[in-house]
C-alpha cells in the first residue's frame, strides 16, 4: 500500500475534491493542515517548491493540485475511461 500524505487548508475546494477521490477509492492518507501547522507548511514548500494546495505526496512522488490521471498513475490504479 502506498504512503499518501496530502497538504491542505480548510477552505481549499481542490483539497476537498482530492480527499473525496481518496475516500471513494478507499485510499488511506494522512492530512497536514498547512494553515495551522507552520512546520507542515515549510515541509510542503521544501518538497514541492509550491505554496499552493493541495500538494499530494505518494511514496515520495509529489503532485501539485488535483490531477486524477497523475493520482491514479502514482497509486497504480487503472485509468478511468
Amino acid at each position: 500500500m502506498a504512503k499518501v500524505t496530502i497538504y491542505t487548508t480548510p477552505t481549499c475546494g481542490w483539497c476537498m475534491k482530492t480527499k473525496a477521490f481518496f475516500k471513494s477509492n478507499n485510499i488511506a492518507y494522512s492530512e497536514r493542515n498547512v494553515a495551522e501547522d507552520e512546520k507542515a507548511a515549510d515541509e510542503m514548500v521544501e518538497k514541492s517548491g509550491q505554496r499552493s494546495v493541495p500538494v499530494i505526496e505518494i511514496d515520495e512522488k509529489i503532485i501539485v493540485g488535483f490531477d486524477e490521471k497523475q493520482l491514479r498513475k502514482a497509486l497504480k490504479m487503472q485509468e478511468k475511461n
